[in-house]
C-alpha cells in the first residue's frame, strides 16, 4: 500500500464507521424477529457456481468489488487531470504505459533532446516519516515525498549524453551526480546490459562537493531547459495519479480472475 492509499485508507475507515454506526441504530429500532430471521441461501448457492473451488473465492470477489466501486466513485476524475493538460501545455510529452511503473518526460531544447525518466516504485514503500501518517493531524501530500529522477540530455548536432541522477521533493530537484557518457545510447538506455557496462565507468565526483559556484551554474544550466519547480511539483503528483490508475486496473483484473 503506498503511503497517499494509507491516508486515504485512514479517511475511508473513519467515513464507514460513522455510517456502519447509523446504519446499525436504524436496524435496532425494528422488532427483534425481523434481525432474527433465518437468511436465504439461495443467492449463494446460485453464484457459487461460477467461481473456482476455493471457500473463500465469493468473499474475495466482494471485497475487490468493494473497492472498485469505491475507487470509482470517491477517487473519480477526469479521464485526463486539468494539471496534466497544463503540463503539456509548457511543452513537456509524457510517455506513460499502463501496467508499466517508468514514466518518462521529454521536451526539446534547441538542438537538444531532454528526458527525464521517474518510477511508481518508489512511492509502494512508505519511508519512516509516513510511518504516522494515519495519526491526527497528518498532512502530507505527494510533493512531500521523494521521488528519484534520471535525466539524460543528449544533442542531435553532436555525440555524447550528460546524465543527471536527481531527487524531486517538496517543489525543487536535488541533484546527486552528473555523469558524461561519450556514448550517448550507453547514456540512456535504461537495460540490465547498458546499466552493467556504466558500472565500472567514473560518473563524476558527488555533485555536493563541487565548488558552490559550479553547483550554481548547473543549476542555472537545468533551469533554461526547464527542469524547474513546476516539473518537480508535477513529478509526484502525477506519480500519484499514475499509482491511483495502476491500482484501479489491478483490482479490475485479479476480480475478474477470480471471478472465473
Amino acid at each position: 500500500m503506498s503511503a497517499f492509499r494509507a491516508l486515504r485508507q485512514a479517511v475511508r475507515v473513519s467515513s464507514r464507521s460513522a455510517t456502519l454506526s447509523a446504519a446499525r441504530s436504524s436496524v435496532l429500532r425494528p422488532a427483534a424477529r425481523q434481525i432474527w430471521a433465518a437468511p436465504s441461501s439461495r443467492a449463494f448457492s446460485v453464484s457459487a457456481g461460477r467461481f473456482g473451488t476455493g471457500s473463500s473465492d465469493i468473499s474475495l470477489s466482494q471485497k475487490l468489488q468493494q473497492e472498485l466501486d469505491y475507487e470509482k466513485t470517491d477517487n473519480a476524475g477526469p479521464a485526463v487531470p486539468d494539471f496534466v493538460k497544463s503540463f503539456k501545455e509548457q511543452g513537456w510529452e509524457i510517455e506513460d504505459t499502463l501496467g508499466q511503473d517508468e514514466v518518462a518526460l521529454t521536451r526539446k531544447f534547441g538542438q537538444e533532446n531532454v528526458r527525464l525518466v521517474f518510477s511508481i516504485a518508489d512511492i509502494q514503500n512508505e519511508p519512516e516519516e509516513f510511518a504516522d501518517a494515519e495519526g491526527e493531524g497528518a498532512e502530507e501530500t505527494a510533493g512531500d515525498y521523494p521521488l528519484r529522477v534520471s535525466l539524460s540530455i543528449t544533442k542531435a548536432n553532436g555525440p555524447g549524453a550528460l546524465s543527471v541522477d536527481m531527487v524531486a521533493q517538496e517543489g525543487q530537484f536535488i541533484t546527486e551526480n552528473v555523469s558524461f557518457y561519450d556514448d550517448a545510447k550507453l547514456g540512456t538506455e535504461l537495460t540490465a546490459e547498458a546499466d552493467w557496462k556504466r558500472r565500472g565507468m567514473y560518473i563524476g565526483p558527488q555533485f555536493e562537493t563541487l565548488d558552490i559556484s559550479l553547483q550554481e551554474e548547473f543549476d542555472k544550466f537545468l533551469q533554461e531547459r526547464g527542469i524547474n519547480e513546476n516539473v518537480a511539483l508535477f513529478i509526484p503528483e502525477y506519480a500519484e495519479f499514475k499509482e491511483q490508475t495502476e491500482y484501479v486496473k489491478w483490482l479490475g483484473k485479479v476480480k475478474a480472475f477470480v471471478d472465473l
